[in-house]
């Protein structure tokens, strides 16, 4: 008897399409308070972008875990998107995606509970989307059967790390815990 891929296929595209946008979100997250093409991307404007595209991620995140437990291919539990280590495939590599995504959510919900947790935590709590975006990769590598997308998650990596590298590089921090986006480069240097 021969199984219907529509719900295997889908996961798989929903779960590559996830990975990208999530992505594009750090990505834009990372360039929010830089001059990336030689002029500042308004503030509001930027921080939107960064926000919608973290939204459609988690969208893609639901459709991927929806098409997971509807596919025969391989029988997903509910409970093995919802707890790590529970599912029967790959227990480990699906357990670092569940954790991925509810982190995902976690740092998505502290958008509007920033006034109330404070800027700084809510910084702090921000700075693990890279640890969202390593295991979303990890969870990728090592559960997904798609070996031509090595690339996809190669440049990724590279993209993410050498932004990360320039931010920190060209953005400083200030007195008060915040940042500036003066690069090091154009201040005097106190002799």
């Amino acid at each position: 008897m021969k199984t219907d891929p529509t719900f295997w296929l889908l996961a798989r595209a929903s779960g590559l399409t996830a990975y990208v946008l999530l992505t594009s979100s750090v990505v834009a997250g990372l360039t929010v308070k830089a001059k990336p093409f030689g002029r500042r991307i308004k503030l509001p404007v930027a921080t939107d972008v960064h926000r919608f595209l973290a939204l459609l991620g988690l969208g893609a995140v639901t459709a991927h875990g929806l098409a997971l437990t509807l596919d025969r291919t391989v029988r997903m539990p509910l409970a093995g998107l919802l707890v790590p280590g529970l599912s029967p495939y790959r227990p480990l590599a699906v357990g670092i995606g569940v954790l991925a995504a509810e982190l995902m959510i976690l740092i998505y919900a502290s958008f509007s509970l920033r006034r109330r947790i404070g800027v700084r935590n809510w910084r702090r709590l921000h700075y693990l989307t890279f640890g969202v975006f390593a295991a979303a990769t990890i969870h990728g590598l090592a559960a997904g059967t798609d070996r031509w997308a090595f690339g996809l998650y190669a440049g990724a990596v590279a993209l993410v790390a050498s932004l990360t590298a320039w931010r920190v590089l060209t953005i400083t921090p200030t007195r008060k815990g915040g940042t500036s986006d003066e690069p090091h480069r154009n201040r005097p240097v106190a002799v």
